[in-house]
């Protein structure tokens, strides 16, 4: 099942937006601000966000550039070219003015989710001056390159779909428990530690943190 998070703090449209979606088999999660998307995109990495521009506390111009690798239709009552073209250029997939038809809205999340899909989400993944090849299980660094386990690749594959957000330590092993079935709750802080020891090795900083009662991040170098 593809998961949709809506990000809206009008109640109505967001359940209907929520009711629509579910009838059509899609998975939703919902977010009333800015602030709670960057807290449930750090626990899960939905398929596709509806985001809402006016929102309480961190906007949705704020919020777009750190959605990473994942397509985002916003859904707005600014009717502005000009506003359209910056959220374009800033990385939105596409840009539906409120009041909406909820079937269009509907056919443009199945064509945005057939254009990641088709894409693919394991050729390479890129923080600072790391980029994972996922495909060949390596990461390259400013220093060379470093080969990785299937394990190390999954788990920093998903700190670096959300690098501004911590992600938990069940959330990494549920999320990487079908390709990486040796990746234990024991296991798995001992994997990182053995990437965090590669990359370091070759590149001289270190990318990942911990986060205190939370979980992973990356660490930003700059």
């Amino acid at each position: 099942m593809q998961n949709i998070l809506i990000v809206d703090d009008d109640i109505y449209i967001g359940n209907m937006l929520e009711e629509a979606l579910k009838a059509e088999g899609y998975g939703v999660m919902r977010a009333y601000s800015g602030t709670e998307a960057l807290l449930v995109l750090g626990q899960g990495k939905p398929d596709l966000v509806l985001l809402d521009l006016m929102l309480p506390g961190l906007s949705g111009e704020e919020l777009l550039p750190q959605i990473k690798n994942i397509p985002v239709i916003v859904v707005s009552a600014k009717v502005d070219v000009s506003d359209k073209v910056g959220l374009l250029m800033a990385g939105a997939s596409d840009y539906v003015t409120k009041p909406f038809n909820i079937a269009e809205l509907v056919a443009r999340i199945a064509v945005q989710l057939r254009k990641a899909q088709a894409s693919g989400d394991s050729s390479s993944l890129s923080f600072e001056d790391l980029t994972l090849h996922c495909d060949s299980l390596t990461a390259e660094t400013s220093g060379g390159e470093v080969r990785l386990t299937r394990t190390e690749c999954a788990i920093l594959k998903l700190l670096m779909q959300t690098p501004n957000s911590p992600v938990g330590r069940t959330t990494i092993l549920d999320r990487i428990s079908l390709d990486t079935p040796d990746c234990t709750e024991r296991s798995l802080k001992q994997h990182i530690s053995n990437m965090r020891k590669k990359l370091e090795a070759v590149s001289g900083k270190d990318y990942i943190e911990a986060v205190y009662g939370i979980g992973f991040k990356m660490r930003s170098n700059l």
